[in-house]
């Protein structure tokens, strides 16, 4: 059995602002179901305090960290057996506003650095012993820029736990001014281009790809993408340079959360061997968006509403498949002049197009189990769940072939029938987009086609079994090799 210390800065359903929160919950659910002992550790967020009193839970140690006074909580990530500890500082994580990031104006907390530098502090003395626990982690799995920092404080220390760093997505970096990185109090040593300098600013990320044992990916493919100038966002030199410890692990999915076959979201039920309900889906999903109830194809999106998810792509497209009668139900929120943009097409087209900004859980289940094709023409994604998703629910996915999404989506102008279950465009462009569009809407006119390509989807294995195994491997291979994967 391993111990894992699995440190995040968000976990459904305490706090979630991408796919980093449902990873956070499903993989170290699934180390333990495979009999390793997996403990959450996230900052004690008012939400996440709140379950944790809720429940009975009480302190387990306070302590002084710096300018802070720190408590500790021992609490059950809610609804599962997974052990969670929450890092209380009033001082840093006491703030209003559903985002862990931002303020209610959506700017970024100027104290970022500080709340992020204090969480791994934190995880880094409670790895090695230092706070009275009973427990001590073999491995401490770290997750983007915002816990990038405890292999930094474990590097040098005596005896440390093995370290693995997770890039769920490489744009978001953690940068912050040199003054900030004083402010700190980090080693001048460390204000190098080796370690944490990047262009003059103080980059946490870093930290995690240059101190880590061993750096995952959260798609082969990915993997791979990040290691070129397109994709490396200014550290694809550093990340060729620790290529032999750098691997690719494919997300999963909640497939308990994720299944036709119960999902308490749907009016209907249905799965690969009776799928006959989801047309009861489909027009429960347009009655409630108030859209024509007729079999006209159905296009739907859900996600952020910013450039990277392609959304200049989706706009380029929409006039025409309007024309054709195409339906299209979108779920978001992001970037305003997008949300405008989108509004106004759905004001202009109220039968046939539904936009509902924010998040809704359930929305989003409906709109999966609901539309006939599933829009990701992101620009880059690093595993993206959204498609795999669609892919459970029989909702044929159009994706841009980049990432987690070239991992997951199969054409069948590329592959065989028999493994054929969403159409991929490269051309990055919306002509690429709609072309791919256009052979999705002419498979879906022959229906032994168009089942068939539901039928593969729905029959994959999206679960985070044999994902969890793979990232079992990996803690399993550093802790007997005493060291390191070795660098070129």
């Amino acid at each position: 059995m391993t111990r894992i210390l699995f440190a995040t800065s968000e976990v459904f359903p305490l706090v979630k602002t991408g796919g980093l929160a449902d990873v956070s919950a499903s993989l170290p659910e699934a180390l333990c179901r495979l009999g390793h002992d997996c403990h959450i550790l996230l900052p004690g967020y008012p939400a996440a305090l709140k379950a944790a009193k809720a429940a009975g839970s009480r302190r387990k140690t306070r302590f002084r960290e710096g300018h802070y006074d720190v408590a500790l909580w021992q609490t059950r990530l809610p609804g599962t057996a997974v052990t969670l500890w929450l890092v209380d500082s009033p001082a840093l994580f006491d703030r209003v506003g559903d985002s862990p990031y931002q303020n209610e104006q959506g700017e970024d907390w100027w104290d970022n650095a500080h709340r992020f530098h204090l969480f791994a502090r934190v995880a880094a003395r409670m790895a090695l012993g230092q706070l009275g626990l009973s427990w001590r982690p073999d491995i401490v799995h770290c997750n983007d820029w915002q816990s990038a920092l405890i292999p930094v404080f474990l590097a040098d220390s005596q005896n440390p736990p093995k370290t693995v760093f997770t890039v769920h997505n490489l744009a978001y970096q953690g940068l912050f001014s040199h003054e900030t990185f004083q402010a700190l109090g980090l080693p001048d040593t460390l204000w190098h281009y080796e370690f944490l300098e990047f262009h003059q600013q103080l980059s946490f990320i870093k930290g995690g790809l240059v101190f880590s044992d061993a750096v995952t990916t959260v798609s082969p493919s990915y993997a791979d993408e990040i290691q070129t100038p397109w994709f490396g966002c200014g550290l694809d030199g550093l990340l060729r340079h620790r290529s032999a410890r750098i691997k690719g692990i494919l997300n999963g999915i909640d497939t308990r959360l994720w299944n036709p076959a119960d999902d308490p979201y749907l009016d209907a039920h249905y799965g690969a061997d009776y799928p006959a309900n989801k047309a009861l889906c489909r027009a429960s999903l347009q009655q409630e968006l108030k859209l024509d109830v007729c079999d006209a194809p159905i296009l739907g999106f859900v996600g952020r509403l910013v450039e990277q998810k392609g959304l200049d792509w989706i706009l380029g497209v929409m006039k025409p498949l309007l024309e054709q009668g195409c339906q299209f139900a979108l779920l978001g929120s992001g970037e305003h002049h997008y949300e405008d943009r989108l509004a106004s097409i759905a004001q202009a087209w109220p039968a046939q197009c539904s936009l509902t900004l924010g998040y809704n859980e359930g929305l989003a289940h409906r709109i999966t189990a609901g539309a006939d094709i599933f829009l990701m023409p992101s620009r880059f994604e690093p595993c993206g769940l959204n498609q795999m998703y669609s892919l459970r629910y029989g909702t044929v996915p159009v994706v841009h072939g980049v990432g987690g999404l070239n991992d997951t989506v199969f054409d069948p102008e590329e592959e065989a029938p028999v493994h054929a279950n969403g159409f991929v465009f490269r051309d990055a462009n919306p002509d690429g987009l709609l072309s791919a569009i256009n052979r999705a809407l002419t498979a879906r006119e022959h229906r032994k086609t168009w089942r068939k390509l539901q039928h593969n989807g729905m029959q994959g294995d999206y679960s985070w079994k044999s994902r969890a195994c793979e990232y079992v491997a990996l803690y399993q291979s550093l802790m007997n090799s005493g060291g390191r994967m070795h660098d070129d």
